[in-house]
């Protein structure tokens, strides 16, 4: 029996690191990593998505993104027949933005935001993986490895400006009840994390480990 390719996508900034501590059962899944490009100029998302599918091999996939790395596998979906949509700490449409996102997008006040700024990793931390991080900084300068001023600028307009409002309600989402960069009490429909927070895929690894098997192939308790 061929194995179920899983594509995994990783958050804004963020390197493939994110996901060494995810494990799914070798004899049924095979596991491969998504990494972020730099855009070319004026790349709208659509066309991004598209490039990014290229690096997709698999017919039928199961396509997993997490947070900004979220949006992108709806969109990668629009390209590729996948055989499962999944998103983690992420949303599933712009409705389910927070209410500064939307004033941001309202504003422009998201091109106020000096990039160089970010690129230190301690504000890119926090705005990647939301106000609770903790200190320990070299840790997250493993996990944050794209620091480019392009595709920062590109990545946060990109969220913002997301024009996704109407759910594919085939996309299954898991979220933690405590993510702060996505608050849960702006989320519909979605498989709640206890504790869980917007680095989840970092520290709620085992819950994943343990579910994520039976969430791709439908067989998980309702």
């Amino acid at each position: 029996m061929s194995k179920i390719p899983v594509y995994l996508m990783p958050g804004l900034a963020a390197s493939t690191a994110i996901f060494e501590r995810i494990a799914l059962p070798e004899d049924t899944f095979e596991i491969h990593l998504l990494e972020w490009e730099i855009p070319l100029d004026k790349e709208s998302l659509a066309d991004y998505a598209k490039r990014i599918t290229e690096k997709i091999k698999h017919p039928n996939p199961v396509l997993i993104g997490v947070s900004f790395g979220g949006i992108l596998v709806q969109e990668m979906a629009k390209y590729v027949e996948a055989q499962k949509v999944i998103v983690i700490s992420s949303v599933r449409s712009n409705l389910e933005f927070p209410r500064r996102m939307k004033i941001a997008k309202t504003t422009k006040a998201y091109k106020l935001i000096p990039m160089k700024l970010i690129a230190n990793i301690e504000s890119l931390a926090k705005f990647s993986f939301g106000e609770k991080v903790n200190q320990r900084l070299k840790l997250y300068e493993k996990f944050l490895s794209v620091r480019d001023i392009r595709y920062l600028n590109w990545a946060v307009e990109q969220v913002i400006l997301w024009n996704r409002t109407v759910v594919d309600e085939n996309v299954i989402h898991i979220h933690g009840d405590m993510d702060d960069v996505f608050p849960m009490k702006y989320i519909k429909n979605c498989i709640v994390v206890k504790g869980g927070t917007h680095i989840m895929i970092l520290n709620k690894y085992k819950w994943l480990n343990e579910n994520l098997p039976s969430i791709i192939l439908g067989t998980e308790k309702k």
